[in-house]
């Protein structure tokens, strides 16, 4: 059975970063992506964002070339831009334009900083964002500078996905109403929101501003990670009194009295210095011969080559080998639906494309 998005039509503006991710979500659950990008440049196979993609090259400062990407824009669910607010009204294909030909379209506009406030028209990058969010100031060792989580905070957590969150959103609404709007995605805002909890945590005095001195930021020696003998990691979250029970009984600290202080942070510290220790006796594999599986939630630190080959992971099919690499998976898994396997990114035959999307329409008005 086609994905669960089979039948949705979405036109992605070429861009980089979160608008590509959250339009390969999009490819990958069923919906039809056309992206339209730049003249003169060349999908490549190992652009893994790209995957499930058909490609229309177009030189949009041309008004030819932009009648023909309204002409796709109209007979479509979903327009998804990732440029600096105005360039897209500049183009001629804003969204006063676009809903004027459309009424129906979502018009999902995912930037850093939003489309409104003073660095609305500043450049910038997901550290950047991440930064003014407070997100960034959270994530690192005590004493040590802040530590740069690559660019899942801003750019894929904040960013991309929520803008899909907000486009299915504003879809479901259309579907009743037959009337589209904006969806205005900044990833400030979506690294604001995914500290939600830790806001709750600081209100209620169980959370400090300083890194490394809390719960899950690995201030708490149940919550870190230890070097093993070989060098390679292990990651602990015994958080639950039961699993901590485990962990200590697994390796042989159920009668050492000083481990009995879990969750007095005044003791968590030493006992790091206790545990770092005894993690450097064995190695990795040593290790998770002894506690993985086990309610001692500890697990491999695996690197991208490590990671498809674990026996979880394997049987899952978490990762897939697809146009000549290893790649994830489409996420998540649906009982009714078995998700494609990734393509590359196609050259559009766009008369054909077009043709067959305004013998199809899929915008359904509820009056």
């Amino acid at each position: 059975m086609p994905g669960p998005l089979h039948g949705l039509k979405v036109v992605e503006m070429e861009g980089i970063g979160p608008g590509p991710f959250c339009a390969m979500v999009l490819a990958d659950l069923g919906a039809e992506v056309l992206r339209i990008g730049r003249e003169g440049k060349e999908a490549s196979p190992h652009d893994v964002l790209a995957r499930g993609r058909q490609v229309l090259a177009l030189n949009l400062r041309e008004p030819h070339a932009r009648d023909r990407a309204l002409a796709f824009i109209e007979r479509a669910d979903v327009l998804i831009e990732g440029f600096r607010p105005g360039v897209m009204e500049r183009l001629g294909l804003g969204p006063d334009v676009c809903l004027a030909r459309n009424p129906a379209l979502v018009y999902g506009r995912m930037t850093g900083w939003g489309q409104s406030g003073p660095l609305a028209h500043a450049a910038g990058h997901d550290i950047n964002y991440i930064a003014i969010s407070g997100a960034l100031h959270a994530i690192g060792q005590a004493g040590q500078r802040p530590t740069v989580p690559l660019n899942y905070v801003g750019d894929f957590g904040g960013g991309a996905m929520l803008l899909a969150v907000g486009i299915l959103s504003a879809l479901w609404e259309a579907r009743r109403t037959g009337q589209g709007q904006v969806v205005d995605a900044a990833m400030t805002d979506g690294a604001a929101l995914l500290s939600a909890m830790f806001y709750g945590f600081k209100a209620a005095g169980q959370w400090s501003s300083e890194r490394g001195e809390n719960l899950l930021d690995g201030g708490a020696h149940f919550y870190d990670v230890y070097a093993c003998a070989d060098g390679k990691y292990l990651a602990v979250g015994a958080i639950e009194p039961q699993f901590y029970a485990e962990l200590r009984s697994r390796c042989g600290l159920a009668d050492n009295p000083d481990f009995d202080h879990q969750t007095d942070a005044r003791w968590w510290p030493s006992l790091k210095v206790k545990l770092a220790d005894l993690f450097l006796t064995r190695t990795q594999q040593q290790w998770c011969a002894l506690l993985e599986g086990s309610d001692a939630c500890v697990a491999p630190v695996l690197d991208w080559d490590e990671a498809p080959a674990h026996p979880h992971n394997a049987a899952r099919g978490t990762y897939v080998e697809a146009n000549g690499m290893v790649q994830p998976a489409p996420a998540p898994r649906f009982s009714r639906h078995a998700l494609r396997v990734p393509t590359a990114p196609q050259p559009a035959d766009a008369d054909a494309l077009l043709a067959r999307w305004t013998q199809h329409p899929t915008q359904e008005t509820v009056s």
